[in-house]
């Protein structure tokens, strides 16, 4: 396998670059261009110079001795002064040994999972951890880079194994009296695993929306003061305001950091009937994208009307507007009055729905733990009809064991290993 090398760093001017370099040819291309190099593991202030000897600039020199570095490989890292005529000129001499290449896009991180120093999770979690903009975000990522989708994947295998293999000691019984009832057991781990696996699922869709962001729909009759409320939100003028109905025509939406949680905040069009053709057209997405949201705020006209009531679930809120005018008790956009406590409140329930967050993270392991239970479901229905063929309630405990192998990529890595990896900047 041929030596790579890249910048690991944001290319641009900075304090410090890093320029990692990884292969068999690592420690000749590092001596080619520092001469002595620090024992592995250890570091130290070396000349960065080029083929013809001219000094490119002082760095700070760290090697790792495979398979005690990131990709398992031999690795050289480069802490050099971060301006980019020094990274092109170091990146040239590297060139120039005939002995590296350029890395792709996340071959550092496929190496290493080619080399079983990450698993596919732990990737996947090392993508999420470099792309997080909030703590949840974070969180998160942190633990299935950590391994905690491996920990508990390894818990399901092991039970299930030992289900299936409880079974096929039956087999080898077929002519003789079994000497003990493994059913009761077999039946434990099924239903102990497949309860874990379910309470997984449901955690994988709330980690989806940590991830991606919860959606919080602002809904209301027209100038009840949702585009008020959203330009408080944001800071700024994102949504244009009139006492004109039905200035708002489509959903506008502002991200933000609210409480470590990624939230969009959305401004729908004004809930009302009309015979304006575009104006239609707005009214009929905001209820759409009102439905799918994880949480809806209603504002309350001051006139008490409350168009968009018909939406409102259980957990959501609703919140007077406009109380400068009524004197009621709620928010104001004009004062800034019970906004804050209106962010807390949604701040706190999109919390507690972060709370059911699990390991799994995707959609990709949603997917993989769904076909494990569906497994699981044949395997005990198959037991409790008292068949007298549990080879076949045996082989759908494999088949959930293999596609619970898939989380970690013990099994169909290479389908999915291009779409991970395209997320992958070069240098990681």
């Amino acid at each position: 396998m041929s030596t790579i090398f890249a910048l690991a760093t944001a290319r641009g001017k900075s304090g410090v670059a890093v320029i990692r370099i990884s292969g068999n040819e690592a420690f000749e291309v590092g001596r080619q261009l520092v001469g002595t190099l620090p024992k592995a593991g250890r570091f130290g202030l070396r000349s960065v110079r080029s083929r013809d000897g001219v000094l490119l600039d002082e760095a700070l020199v760290l090697v790792f001795a495979g398979p005690n570095s990131f990709t398992g490989e031999y690795v050289v890292e480069l802490q050099l002064h971060g301006s980019r005529a020094v990274i092109q000129s170091v990146e040239t001499a590297i060139l120039q040994t005939g002995l590296a290449r350029p890395a792709e896009a996340g071959e550092f991180t496929r190496r290493a999972l080619m080399n079983d120093t990450l698993d596919l999770a732990q990737v996947e979690g090392l993508s999420e951890l470099i792309e997080a903009e909030t703590e949840a975000q974070r969180k998160q990522a942190m633990r299935l880079y950590d391994g905690g989708l491996r920990e508990v994947s390894e818990t399901w295998r092991n039970d299930l194994l030992r289900a299936a293999a409880l079974i096929e000691a039956t087999i080898d019984f077929a002519d003789e009296e079994v000497p003990v009832d493994v059913t009761p057991e077999v039946r434990e781990l099924i239903g102990r695993t497949r309860d874990s696996l379910l309470r997984e699922i449901a955690g994988s869709e709330v980690a989806e929306r940590v991830r991606d962001g919860f959606e919080v729909a602002i809904l209301g009759a027209p100038n009840a003061g949702k585009s008020s409320l959203l330009n408080w939100i944001a800071g700024r003028e994102v949504a244009i305001t009139s006492d004109v109905a039905g200035t708002t025509r489509d959903v506008i939406e502002v991200r933000v950091d609210l409480h470590g949680l990624p939230v969009t905040f959305l401004d729908t069009a004004g809930l009302r009937e009309t015979e304006d053709a575009v104006e239609k057209i707005g009214v009929s997405r905001a209820k759409e994208r009102a439905r799918a949201a994880d949480l809806r705020v209603l504002l309350v006209a001051p006139d008490g009307s409350e168009e968009g009531a018909d939406l409102v679930q259980a957990d959501d809120i609703r919140v007077a507007s406009k109380i400068d005018l009524s004197g009621a008790e709620g928010i104001s956009t004009v004062t800034g009055a019970g906004i804050d406590d209106l962010l807390e409140r949604v701040g706190a329930i999109l919390a507690e729905q972060a709370e059911k967050v699990g390991t799994a993270t995707t959609a990709r392991h949603r997917h993989a733990l769904q076909r494990a239970c569906h497994e699981l479901d044949l395997a005990a229905a198959h037991l409790d009809a008292n068949s007298d063929t549990p080879e076949i309630s045996a082989e759908h405990l494999r088949s959930a064991v293999a596609a619970l192998d898939s989380l970690i990529g013990r099994v169909d890595v290479e389908a999915i290993l291009g779409e991970i990896f395209s997320r992958f900047c070069i240098g990681k």
